[in-house]
């Protein structure tokens, strides 16, 4: 079997992008794949020391309501909704190879129809709108039954209570604020938030250090693949969640272990991410 690949990569949360419109696996298109098939090709490709090494695997489709349509595996072979870094790295590729001549891509996602557009040497993001209702993020209606919103709530977890605030951006996140980054055990508690069963979907885990209102540094646990060095629904979620909670205005620099994002909450109530996507290289890997 082999399988064209792009290497790419959002600030170092990186990717293996496979275009599946012009390409076959073990004799058949990569579309008549069962998800549990695509699972396992991300599992083993994602694979670090037996594979390619990545954070996710994104697939390019044609889509009938939309441009394309893109499809994200993480490392641990379970397809999710929506990825910020990801998107921003397919619309690259596609801009590069003159798949479109548009400069906003309608892009079709598990999460709904997302607008990346051209913005100079990097991409800009209409996420959408956040979502804020617990069971819509989702929630475990045991803890949202008196709530209607998640925000500053104590969570056990072993020997630390955190005040977390919950956000959807798409996927499920969790946002904990930490006086000191530097000195956060992440894949110990990581872990931990991401498979508690308050979490019917589990959920991608943010710790930020607030700098001022206009900056802040976040580490990112995310849902089935680790610590990764960026994360562009994270750091929207965390913008969100900052503001609802007083301690951001509504544009922020989110600092990353890999880089910086630039998102804004605008007054349309739409969440916008800038940032750059880079093609690292291209290959054939055979099996």
């Amino acid at each position: 079997m082999k399988i064209n690949f792009t290497k790419m990569h959002g600030l170092g949360n990186d990717f293996i992008l496979i275009d599946c419109r012009i390409q076959g696996v073990k004799g058949s298109r990569i579309q008549e794949l069962k998800d549990s098939e695509l699972g396992d090709l991300s599992r083993q490709l994602c694979h670090r020391r037996f594979g390619i090494g990545a954070d996710q695997m994104l697939l390019l489709y044609p889509s009938n309501i939309a441009d394309f349509r893109m499809r994200i595996f993480n490392a641990d072979g379970i397809e999710v909704e929506m990825c910020g870094n990801g998107i921003r790295c397919l619309a690259r590729y596609i801009w590069d190879r003159n798949l479109s001549d548009k400069n906003t891509l309608h892009i079709e996602t598990l999460a709904g129809i997302i607008r990346p557009e051209k913005a100079g040497e990097m991409v800009k993001v209409d996420m959408g709108e956040p979502i804020l209702e617990p069971e819509k993020i989702p929630v475990s209606s045991l803890v949202t039954r008196h709530s209607s919103l998640i925000i500053d709530y104590p969570l056990k977890i072993d020997d630390k209570v955190f005040n977390i605030t919950c956000v959807s951006i798409g996927n499920p996140h969790t946002i904990i604020v930490v006086d000191n980054l530097s000195n956060l055990p992440l894949p110990y508690y990581g872990p931990m938030i991401e498979n508690h069963p308050m979490f019917p979907k589990r959920t991608n885990v943010e710790f930020i250090e607030l700098l001022n209102p206009a900056e802040i540094k976040m580490r990112v646990w995310e849902r089935g693949s680790g610590e990764t060095m960026a994360c562009g629904t994270g750091a929207s979620a965390a913008a969100v969640a900052l503001n609802i909670k007083g301690l951001i205005g509504r544009k922020v620099t989110v600092h990353l272990l890999g880089g910086d994002l630039f998102i804004e909450w605008a007054e349309d109530n739409h969440v916008y991410m800038t940032g750059p996507a880079v093609e690292v290289f291209e290959g054939i890997i055979e099996n």
